[in-house]
């Protein structure tokens, strides 16, 4: 066996639409599909949308300005701190008296059961309000799509509603139902890494509960377990694969997704696991966690657009042009997303009949080392890059290597962004002889998604190899001048390119979290697996992909006529202590077994 580590599904969500049949990467470059495709595109997004009409879907998609369903930008709640100059008297019910009071309070019997109290002056009080935001544009889910609404949700955390649907669209993307798969591998083969950079921090999760007292609301049994920042993985096992294989997905800030890559690659390398669930979702868009970037000055706000276009300070910023990577910038801009892929071992791959869309040989993590600020760039992503090219160049060859990749970069839309990443592309790239490579930049359409950012990164280079279409920078009125260009093309416009040989998929983070996928094309993947397995198991696996890629379409065509309901199995199949039984040699859990026939280096033993 190879332990050749292939990615067979892809599933999610994010402003662009869903990920599977790469519908979210069409959206992207639909002005440059064939009328077909276009057609196709625009029905996988009436179905999530709930509209056939085109100019809403336009306007209903990527980034823009910030809807209604998430927060007003011009009414953000915002409490004023003011104290009375007089006594004031209010009224309140008894069970509020009974929770406490402050002793400056004085109470006194109201009208019926009410009580009154007298607040002397000079009395600190909070006096609701709303203001302005300075920043009015995001990258949004789909306007009309919910994914809440699509099974029992339970007031989950918006991003685990978005686990659920991503899951469940993986799943619909590999095309084989999961109990075939289940059967092929031991329960203690699968691992699940899929988690949050930052957690769920909107009302359903931690940010509910630690302003839940404030806003004068009560704390729910729900929100403090919901708002962990692995809970994604956790609904994953539980409820949708009912997994109780290897789990334990990694923070890297930005870097996230490829963490959780790294740990599945490691997995399936190594031969712990035979099938791996990665990925990481994210839901930013709340005004609080966006005032935060904000006070860093991470985030492109409206003042500092008007700026870059010229524009008087009565004007909105056009919310669509908001993040331009690698032009004349001044912060990104945040978006939710959520994306779930699934990895084979290349015998299982072949054995299913599973689609091979790529090849991921590794993904280097690194620290930037001794920093001067926590947030800022620093050198680690330099090693990451750099391994993740030689790993390309050693299995391609010299040749292959210097004209046959591309590059999904981390491209955020910041200044100090813009300058060390595209140094960081340039010098590799003349060190390892490289002729050019073709940088994408797409968080130019959809935002920055911070820990699933990399997902939609790869989600995209799947749409690249499917259509030969390489999404430019349509943001961009030109390259800015302190970018490094010495090997590198940044398109402004989507650019027809044969399928690249290899991608590599990069990521920055705060903190100094540095990742980097090295990922090899569907065309140099097969290539691969024949050269290893032979011509006649890769005629056997073709012969089985058939029926993979009918049941596929019959997924999709299902879903386009409104049958969006996701895998959830809340309290299904539960097994209790009865359920197992161990064995010298085994454990039984129901109708799994795991194998305890466990070695270990001759040399550890005593």
């Amino acid at each position: 066996m190879l332990h050749l580590p292939i990615l067979v599904a892809a599933g999610g969500i994010n402003s662009a639409g869903k990920t599977s049949n790469r519908q979210a990467f069409k959206r992207m470059v639909i002005d440059a599909l064939e009328s077909t495709e276009q057609k196709q595109t625009r029905e996988a997004l009436a179905a999530i949308m709930g509209t056939s009409d085109t100019a809403a879907q336009d306007a209903g998609t990527l980034i823009r300005t910030i809807e209604s369903s998430h927060f007003d930008p011009r009414a953000v709640p915002w409490a004023r701190r003011v104290t009375t100059q007089n006594a004031l008297t209010a009224d309140m019910a008894p069970t509020q008296i009974a929770e406490g009071l402050s002793p400056e309070w004085m109470p006194s019997p109201g009208e019926g059961k009410r009580t009154s109290l007298t607040l002397k002056a000079g009395t600190e009080l909070l006096l609701p309000g709303t203001r302005d935001f300075e920043i009015s544009a995001a990258g949004l889910l789909p306007t009309g799509f919910d994914p809440g609404t699509l099974y029992g949700s339970r007031n989950h955390p918006r991003a685990l509603q978005m686990t659920v649907f991503a899951a469940s669209d993986a799943l619909a993307d590999l095309g084989i139902d999961w109990t075939e798969v289940e059967a092929r591998v031991p329960a203690d083969a699968i691992s699940v890494y899929v988690s949050s950079s930052m957690g769920q921090l909107d009302e359903s999760g931690t940010g509910g509960m630690l302003r839940g007292r404030a806003l004068g609301k009560r704390v729910t049994s729900k929100q403090c377990p919901l708002g962990f920042a692995e809970m994604p993985g956790d609904f994953i096992n539980a409820y949708v694969l009912g997994s109780m294989g290897s789990t334990g997905p990694a923070l890297g800030a930005c870097a996230t997704f490829l963490y959780n890559l790294r740990l599945a690659v490691q997995d399936i390398r190594s031969g712990k696991a035979r099938v791996a669930v990665v990925g990481a979702a994210e839901a930013p868009v709340v005004a609080e966690v966006m005032e935060g970037y904000a006070a860093m000055g991470a985030l492109a706000s409206d003042k500092a657009l008007r700026a870059l276009d010229g524009l008087p300070e009565d004007v909105r910023p056009d919310a669509r042009r908001a993040c331009r990577p690698f032009g004349e910038n001044c912060g990104f801009t945040m978006s939710e997303s959520a994306q779930i892929m699934v990895l084979f071992d290349d015998d299982l791959a072949l054995e299913l009949g599973a689609p091979t869309l790529a090849a991921i040989p590794d993904v280097y993590v690194s620290a930037d080392g001794p920093k001067k600020s926590i947030s800022g760039p620093g050198v680690g992503n330099y090693v990451t890059f750099a391994k993740s090219a030689a790993l390309l160049k050693n299995l391609l060859g010299d040749r292959r290597f210097a004209s046959g990749g591309v590059v999904q970069a981390h491209g955020t839309s910041t200044p100090q962004n813009r300058v060390t990443e595209s140094q960081i592309m340039s010098e590799v790239a003349v060190a390892l002889g490289v002729e050019q490579w073709t940088v994408g930049a797409i968080k130019s359409f959809i935002g920055h998604s911070l820990g699933a950012a990399a997902g939609d990164q790869l989600s995209a280079m799947l749409g690249v190899w499917e259509t030969g279409l390489m999404p430019g920078i349509t943001t961009l009125d030109g390259v800015a001048a302190d970018v490094a260009t010495d090997r590198l093309a940044f398109p402004l416009s989507t650019q027809n390119v044969e399928s690249p040989d290899y991608a590599l998929i990069n990521s920055k983070g705060f903190g100094g979290n540095n990742a980097t996928a090295a990922v090899l094309g569907p065309d140099v993947t097969r290539e691969l697996l024949a050269k290893h397995h032979g011509g006649r198991k890769l005629a056997e696996w073709g012969r089985a992909h058939e029926n993979v890629q009918i049941q596929r379409k019959n997924v999709e065509s299902a879903r386009l006529q409104g049958e969006w309901t996701p895998q959830y199995r809340f309290n299904d199949g539960v097994l209790e202590p009865s359920d197992v039984t161990v064995d010298s040699d085994q454990i039984t859990l129901g109708d799994r077994r795991i194998d305890l026939s466990i070695t270990t280096p001759e040399d550890w033993r005593l």
